[in-house]
């Protein structure tokens, strides 16, 4: 394992001109280009918020805010499980021709999803100052470790789909299928108060769960995660990276062959 990330660290130059590439990629050819860093997220808001409070209203006060701090986030582990899916495939002429370690390719795809949420981050920022809720500074200083945390359960998520994907290509198109009802599984879009307590041990079993519960006691109830909540968001993303790396591992053994 540290012979990996000494080898991923030798070849940093390599990740940062793909994370470079891939953010002036993403939205090139477009009229608005890198606006819709901030459009996307922005359209997808309008339609949850008025699905759920004019459509089926909640008692939820400030919807739009407790949406929006749930939603960035989960957009961008959506993007990294998805997107991240295709990167191997999608580079399948450098990876035959070119000898790198192959976790570039994930690391590299996830770490500029994460650039991308960086930059969402601050139209969140302006709608909690806006919407009057502001910030707690010391609730604040937890969110890098909420941040980090993420990254490591979106980067083992992205390698497993991403080698996987290398010999299973329709898991690409089922993935977007699986991911809409995982993000129903997740509470983006209502409140845990909300699932049966009989359910929810079950859904405290999505890794997902405490990372959105996390950034909603920041951003919107500005107080600082209880300790379990961090603990159990990390816990389930390193599991969730060392069940990724060791698949990974195990399966680029014959990317070359398959590609």
């Amino acid at each position: 394992m540290i012979k990996h990330f000494k080898e991923l660290y030798d070849y940093r130059q390599m990740i940062f001109s793909l994370v470079k590439k891939e953010l002036r990629g993403r939205y090139k050819g477009s009229v608005l280009g890198f606006l819709w860093t901030f459009i996307n997220p922005l359209l997808q808001l309008l339609v949850y918020t008025f699905v759920f409070s004019i459509i089926m209203p909640n008692n939820i006060e400030k919807f739009y805010l407790y949406l929006f701090v749930g939603l960035i986030p989960w957009l961008f582990f959506s993007g990294s499980m998805t997107g991240g899916a295709a990167c191997i495939v999608n580079q399948k002429d450098m990876v035959k021709k070119i000898y790198f370690p192959r976790e570039v390719m994930p690391v590299s795809y996830v770490a500029s999803g994460f650039v991308n949420m960086l930059f969402c981050f601050i139209v969140i920022f302006a709608v909690v100052i806006v919407s009057g809720v502001g910030v707690n500074p010391v609730a604040l200083l937890c969110l890098p470790i909420i941040m980090a945390v993420e990254f490591v359960m979106a980067l083992g998520g992205a390698m497993l789909t991403s080698a996987l994907t290398v010999y299973f290509r329709d898991l690409e198109y089922i993935l977007g299928i699986l991911m809409m009802a995982w993000m129903y599984f997740t509470p983006v879009v209502y409140s845990m108060e909300m699932v049966p307590e009989r359910l929810r041990p079950l859904f405290n079993l999505n890794p997902m769960t405490p990372v959105i519960n996390a950034y909603r006691d920041v951003l919107y109830y500005k107080q600082i995660p209880h300790l379990s909540t961090l603990l159990q968001g990390l816990i389930l993303g390193v599991i969730v990276l060392i069940i990724g790396s060791i698949s990974f591992n195990k399966l680029q053994k014959g990317f070359a062959e398959e590609l």
